[in-house]
C-alpha cells in the first residue's frame, strides 16, 4: 500500500517511563504502563533451542509457505536455522553492494514515508536505530524529528537472551559503544517507546522480520505491555515469500521500503486504548 492510502495517522497517548519491578532467573522486569512480561523466546537462529546448524536444507519442502507457527521437529528446526542464516548472509551482501548514493537515496525516501506515518505528538516516543552493515541511515530523520519536538530513543542490548532497553537520544549527546560496537546514548534516560522502528534484513508477505539472529526485537516486542507500534524499514529486495515464522516471531505492523508502505494489523485490541 503506497503512502497516503489505508488508515490515517495513529494517535499515541502513552509515554510512561519504566519502573523497575524486580528480577528473577537472570531477567530484569520493567513496567511500561501495565507491566513488562518477559517470555522465553529463543534466538532467531536458536530454533527449538538447538542453536545454529549448517546441515543441508533437506526438508524445507515440507513447510508450506503460508503455514502459521507450525511446531517443528528437530530436523526441520535444523533446516530452518540453516535456511535463515543463508538468506540473511545473501541479503546483507546484496545490501552492502549497493552504491553509497543509492543507499542514501533509499534512506531519504524511507524518511519521507516515516513523516507520513509516525504521529508527531508530545506523547510519542519513537525508538530508531544506529545504522549497521548497510541499513538505511535514518540519523538525519532522527535529528529532524527531534527538532520538531519528537522524543527519540535508541535500543540498547543489555545481555544475550534479554529484551532490549531504550535510552533517550538527542543530537550531540554523549555516546558509548555497545554490542557489535553500535553507539547508544550514554546518559539518556530509560524510556518506553510507543513506536519502534526496526531495521529489516528481510521481510515476508505477512510482515514477519528476518533480523540478525539474536532475537532481540522479537523478544522485546513480545515483552512490552502495552505493545508499541512496530515499523520495519528495509530495502525492497529483502522481500521473501515467507520467513517460516515461529511462535516467537513478531510481525511488524507496518513495513516501509523506498517504494511502498504496507499496513498490517495494529497491536492487540487490549492495547489499542494506548494508541
Amino acid at each position: 500500500m503506497v503512502a497516503g492510502e489505508g488508515p490515517g495517522l495513529i494517535e499515541l497517548h502513552w509515554s510512561h517511563e519504566p519502573a523497575l519491578l524486580g528480577s528473577g532467573g537472570g531477567t530484569t522486569y520493567y513496567e511500561c504502563g501495565r507491566g513488562y512480561q518477559v517470555g522465553n523466546e529463543p534466538d532467531d537462529d536458536d530454533v527449538n533451542g538447538h542453536g545454529e546448524f549448517a546441515s543441508p536444507a533437506c526438508s524445507m519442502h515440507e513447510l508450506d509457505p503460508v503455514f502459521d507457527n507450525v511446531p517443528l521437529d528437530r530436523q526441520q528446526a535444523d533446516d530452518l536455522s540453516h535456511w535463515r542464516k543463508t538468506q540473511r548472509e545473501r541479503l546483507i551482501l546484496a545490501r552492502l553492494a549497493l552504491p553509497n548514493a543509492a543507499r542514501a537515496a533509499h534512506a531519504s525516501l524511507i524518511a519521507w514515508q516515516l513523516d507520513q506515518i509516525v504521529p508527531f505528538k508530545s506523547s510519542t516516543i519513537v525508538s530508531a536505530y544506529w545504522p549497521f552493515r548497510g541499513e538505511p541511515d535514518l540519523r538525519p530523520w532522527m535529528s529532524a524529528a527531534w527538532s520538531k519536538g519528537l522524543r527519540v530513543a535508541l535500543p540498547v542490548v543489555v545481555a544475550k537472551g534479554q529484551p532490549l532497553i531504550f535510552r533517550e537520544w538527542q543530537p550531540e549527546c554523549r555516546l558509548e559503544r555497545g554490542v557489535w560496537n553500535i553507539p547508544y546514548p550514554a546518559d539518556g534516560s530509560i524510556v518506553c517507546p510507543t513506536v519502534v522502528i526496526a531495521p529489516l534484513v528481510g521481510f515476508d508477505l505477512a510482515g514477519y522480520r528476518l533480523g540478525y539472529g539474536g532475537g532481540f526485537f522479537d523478544r522485546t516486542l513480545a515483552a512490552l505491555v502495552p505493545r508499541p507500534l512496530a515499523i520495519g524499514v528495509g530495502h525492497p529486495t529483502g522481500s521473501l515469500a515467507t520467513i517460516y515464522p515461529q511462535p516467537y516471531d513478531i510481525a511488524m505492523n507496518i513495513v516501509v521500503t523506498e517504494q511502498t508502505v504496507d499496513y498490517r494489523p495494529l497491536p492487540d485490541e487490549a492495547d489499542r486504548e494506548h494508541l
